[in-house]
């Protein structure tokens, strides 16, 4: 992925030549502007992993498959960004965590273009290829952020980063839909890979000052792959904080995947209403990164905030599946931002206490560790979605059955809070 990024930058984007110099200082002494850039990157690849999911009852016609298979896309999305992830660490030691944002975004782009195919194959190839893409860009953020940030901000500061995630969301579910309606489902793809290449292009002028502690002799090997599930499974903390992104990860995919597809076979919406609701819960999933954030910095801590969300996710999964068409619009879409913010608001504080808990100079490491666990219930959860979807005949069984998981990961976070203060007392 990284020698591809490097030859389609044409040589550094001509040694940073593209830009002009007033720009280029103009970002590097702007600390917001740089934060901007990174939420940016993160956005994109998030709108490149939720574009075809948005569209997916007119893709799947088109391809003559049931819309129940868009958990087998994410999935395979996930499979790619499984294997990025783990590489991570040692690719970003070596070429920088803004070079390897840029070659993710163009990998995000070239896996749209091919999901422009009209092949089932095909679009799994793209499928692949946006995961690769979408894998390294958190860990390279938190490399970027955990050298930088006090750890009294970490959980907000990071929430930031993160909220970058469900504004990928909003786009996806404002935009798509209007995209596909003046473009067709192929143009709307090709106009999203097009936004990510611009970003990829944006971020150059921050590549030399940020990446400057790039070490271009770090060897990449294979062996280099297991690295981080072993700093995780050999810490116990960010063993269990692994165990739950598991879960929480299969439910915010769950939400985000089948919502639209659900509202609209179900609830009889059309494609533009449904994709303002998940707007909706995109955009109550940014606020509560933020919220969610603070009241860990502030008041709660990691742990419990994670408990109180994880309880959250139980209740809102159990309302979701009983949405019905006689129900008030204010009422269904009130429902809907309170699982968002649950359950897509947890990664930002989550994040930051993997990053807390990492070895010193380790972050990136331990994230992509864990990113690997947490892309795993990606894997899984969705298709699973899927599968129970179709057997019951209907996506409420799904969404019922998200409390059970969701509701242990509540009980195990309260009892391994009281463990450690039990061992500090």
């Amino acid at each position: 992925m990284i020698w591809l990024a490097t030859s389609l930058l044409a040589h550094d984007i001509a040694c940073g030549r593209i830009v002009s110099p007033f720009f280029e200082r103009l970002i590097l002494k702007n600390n917001w502007l740089m934060l901007a850039v990174t939420l940016a990157i993160q956005a994109m690849v998030s709108m490149a992993l939720l574009t075809l999911p948005v569209m997916a009852p007119v893709v799947a016609g088109a391809l003559g498959v049931s819309s129940v298979y868009v958990g087998v896309y994410v999935a395979i999305v996930y499979v790619g960004a499984i294997l990025a992830s783990l590489a991570a660490g040692t690719v970003v030691a070596r070429y920088g965590a803004i070079r390897v944002s840029q070659a993710g975004l163009l990998t995000c782009a070239l896996g749209l273009a091919l999901c422009t195919v009209n092949s089932v194959p095909v679009i799994a190839l793209g499928a692949l290829l946006i995961g690769i893409g979408y894998g390294p860009v958190t860990p390279a953020s938190s490399h970027l952020l955990a050298r930088t940030t006090p750890a009294r901000s970490l959980s907000l500061v990071f929430s930031l980063k993160q909220t970058g995630v469900p504004l990928g969301g909003v786009l996806a579910g404002l935009i798509v839909p209007s995209l596909l309606l003046v473009t067709g489902w192929q143009g709307a793809l090709l106009l999203v890979s097009l936004l990510c290449l611009v970003c990829a292009v944006i971020a150059q002028p921050m590549r030399q000052e940020m990446d400057l502690d790039r070490n271009p002799k770090c060897p990449l090997s294979l062996s280099n792959l297991a690295q981080p599930l072993r700093l995780v499974l050999s810490h116990r903390a960010l063993a269990m904080l692994a165990t739950c992104s598991f879960f929480f990860s299969a439910t915010q995919l769950s939400l985000v995947t089948y919502l639209v597809t659900f509202l609209h076979d179900s609830l009889g919406q059309g494609l533009v209403a449904a994709g303002m609701a998940l707007s909706v819960s995109q955009l109550a999933g940014v606020g509560g990164r933020v919220f969610w954030g603070y009241v860990s910095d502030r008041f709660l801590g990691a742990r419990r905030m994670l408990a109180v969300l994880a309880a959250l996710m139980a209740l809102s999964s159990v309302a979701t599946a009983s949405l019905s068409t006689s129900m008030p619009t204010v009422l269904l879409l009130g429902i809907l931002a309170v699982f968002g913010a649950s359950a897509i608001g947890w990664n930002g504080v989550y994040l930051a206490e993997v990053a807390r808990q990492a070895p010193k100079g380790q972050a990136s490491l331990a994230t992509g560790g864990t990113l690997a666990v947490t892309f795993l219930g990606v894997v899984l959860g969705p298709p699973l979605f899927g599968a129970m979807s179709g057997l019951f005949g209907g996506y409420r069984a799904g969404y019922a059955a998200l409390a059970l998981p969701t509701l242990a990961c509540c009980v195990l976070l309260v009892r391994q809070k009281k463990t450690l203060l039990a061992a500090k007392g």
